[in-house]
């Protein structure tokens, strides 16, 4: 039986490096939680003025009055049957207020 002698020490110089190897992978690991860590702290949320707005546009109309579907089949039957009336003035001074809301 022959004795290899230059690599007796092989063994142990695995074993050191499968130890160094395992403990660098801890410390690496230990590392990236200490890293996830600190982005966890870092993370933030904003609302754009946009979404804000939108929000509000949202809460509006849900406190907007319902439509009367009755009064609605009213007007569509009174206008086709031509006994609706438009008051000229009263339409031309509604449109002028509305789009003085608007601006």
């Amino acid at each position: 039986m022959a004795i290899n002698i230059n690599n007796l020490n092989a063994n142990n110089q695995v074993k050191q490096n499968l130890d160094q190897q395992s403990k660098v992978k801890s410390d690496s690991a230990q590392a990236a939680g200490t890293e996830q860590a600190k982005l966890a702290r870092q993370d933030s949320v904003s609302i754009t003025p946009q979404a804000k707005q939108l929000t509000e546009l949202q809460k509006k109309a849900a406190d907007a009055p319902v439509m009367d579907q009755k009064k609605i089949e009213k007007l569509k039957m009174a206008i086709s049957s031509g006994e609706y009336k438009v008051n000229p003035e009263k339409l031309a001074a509604s449109m002028s207020n509305f789009e003085f809301n608007l601006l």
